[in-house]
């Protein structure tokens, strides 16, 4: 039988802080999402300020990257490029979600909306950093 590693509360509340910390210094206001590796929803926080609509972007964002291991961006990018039936995928192709991998395993996402995207994508990259990988 194989044993895996996966996300608990715990490492949510650090991935949860260092986003957090992120979004603070710079000023922003976004919600974050945090995903198992099924794409199911372990833990959301919206800041003061936030606009509704970022937790549901944000949960999306953080289950394509949890869901594929592939920041949500590379989906953006090829779409850019011409790959349009990438459209049809069960994925939002718009950058601030990224894959946590631990050993060259997925073991979730995290999203991250409110802001402009490498600006969601850079808090998503400092919480990833909170658990110190």
């Amino acid at each position: 039988m194989k044993t895996r590693q996966m996300l608990t509360l715990d490492d949510c509340k650090k991935i949860a802080a260092g986003c957090e910390a992120e979004a603070v210094k710079n000023n922003w206001q976004v919600t974050v999402a945090i995903l198992d590796d099924g794409g199911i929803l372990l833990h959301l926080f919206r800041m003061d300020g936030a606009n509704g609509l970022t937790s549901e972007i944000a949960t999306g964002k953080g289950r394509t990257a949890a869901l594929t291991g592939r920041a949500s961006k590379t989906w953006e990018d090829r779409i850019k490029e011409g790959r349009l039936a990438m459209l049809g995928m069960p994925v939002l192709p718009v950058q601030g979600g990224l894959p946590i991998i631990i050993d060259g395993v997925r073991i979730g996402g995290v999203g991250v909306s409110g802001v402009q995207s490498h600006e969601d994508e850079q808090v998503a990259a400092a919480g990833i950093a909170a658990l110190g990988l």
